[in-house]
C-alpha cells in the first residue's frame, strides 16, 4: 500500500469517524422510535448497522485501497447506507479525461463518506449527504447534502438550508449562494423538469493545492458534516412519530422514483464510483428499497 501523506490520513480519520458518530446517532433514533407503528416487513426489534468492509483492485491490476458500506434496514430508517472509502491508484485512460489533473498523471487517491437515508415515515424526508478529498496533479475538497422530502414541509427546508447557510457563512461570504445554486442545478432532473428535492448545498474543486487552501477548505467540509448531524436527526425526531396514510405512503414511493432516476441517469459520484472499480453494492446503496412508477 502506498504512504499517505499528512492531509490525505487528516482526511481518511476525520470521514471516518463522522461516519462512526452518524451511525451512533441513527441508531439512537431507532431505538427511541421502537414504540411507533412500523411497515409489515419492519424487524421486531430497532435495527442496528452491518459493517461489509470491501477491497478494490486497480485499473493496472494492483491493489487499490477499498472502504466499509454501512447499511441498516430499521423501523425509522427503512434503508440508510452510510459508506466510507479510500481509493487510489491509477485513472482508465478514457476516465482520466474528466477528472482535473489526471489527464496529466492517472494516478489518483480519492477518500469520503457517502450517506443515504430513506425513511419508512413519509413525512420523514430522505437526505443525501457526501463529503471527499480527491487527489491527483491538483488537490480539492467537493461534497454537500440535500433534504429530500415526498411531502415537503417548510419547518424543516427552512431549518435544514438556514444551518447550511450559516456554515457556509462561516467560512466564506460567497459559500452559500454559490454552492446553494449549485445544489439547486445540479440536482435537477431534466427529463422531468423539476428538482430532486428541495435543496441544501453542492461544491466540488474547492482546492487544496497549499496548506492555506487545504485548511480552509478541509474545515468547510468538517462543518458540513457538523451540521448535518445537528439537522437531519433533530428533523428525523420531529417527524418520526406523525401519523400517515396509505395515500402519504403512495406520494412516496412515487417520489422514489425520482430518486432513482437521478442516481442511475445523472450523479457523479455513481458514475465515478464504478467507472473506478469501487464496490457495486457500496456505490448503489443510494437506491431506494421499495419504489413505484406511474
Amino acid at each position: 500500500m502506498p504512504e499517505f501523506d499528512e492531509q490525505q490520513i487528516a482526511a481518511q480519520s476525520w470521514f471516518r469517524s463522522l461516519r462512526d458518530r452518524i451511525t451512533a446517532e441513527f441508531e439512537r433514533i431507532e431505538d427511541e422510535g421502537a414504540a411507533l407503528p412500523a411497515l409489515p416487513n419492519a424487524p421486531a426489534t430497532p435495527a442496528r448497522f452491518s459493517f461489509t468492509p470491501w477491497e478494490r483492485t486497480d485499473h493496472g491490476g494492483a491493489p487499490g485501497g477499498g472502504g466499509t458500506m454501512g447499511v441498516m434496514k430499521g423501523r425509522i430508517f427503512e434503508k440508510v447506507g452510510v459508506n466510507i472509502s479510500t481509493v487510489h491508484g491509477q485513472f482508465n485512460p478514457e476516465f482520466a479525461k474528466n477528472i482535473p489533473g489526471a489527464a496529466e498523471d492517472p494516478r489518483f487517491f480519492a477518500t469520503g463518506i457517502s450517506l443515504v437515508a430513506h425513511m419508512a415515515n413519509p413525512h420523514v424526508p430522505a437526505v443525501h449527504m457526501n463529503t471527499r478529498f480527491l487527489v491527483t496533479t491538483k488537490r480539492w475538497f467537493g461534497g454537500g447534502a440535500d433534504l429530500n422530502p415526498a411531502l415537503p414541509q417548510d419547518e424543516d427546508t427552512i431549518f435544514f438550508k438556514s444551518a447550511f447557510e450559516r456554515a457556509g457563512n462561516r467560512h466564506s461570504p460567497e459559500f452559500w449562494p454559490k454552492h446553494s445554486a449549485w445544489c439547486d442545478e445540479y440536482f435537477h432532473i431534466p427529463h422531468r423538469k423539476r428538482n430532486r428535492g428541495v435543496g441544501g448545498i453542492f461544491y466540488d474543486w474547492l482546492g487544496a493545492d497549499t496548506q492555506a487552501e487545504f485548511d480552509h477548505h478541509f474545515a468547510y467540509t468538517k462543518d458540513v458534516g457538523e451540521t448535518f448531524l445537528s439537522t437531519f436527526p433533530a428533523i428525523a425526531r420531529r417527524r418520526m412519530a406523525q401519523g400517515w396514510t396509505a395515500e402519504d405512503r403512495h406520494a412516496l414511493l412515487k417520489y422514489r422514483g425520482l430518486y432513482a432516476e437521478f442516481n442511475l441517469v445523472y450523479d457523479r459520484g455513481t458514475t465515478f464510483g464504478l467507472k473506478t472499480g469501487g464496490n457495486t453494492e457500496a456505490i448503489l446503496m443510494s437506491l431506494p428499497p421499495e419504489v413505484i412508477w406511474e
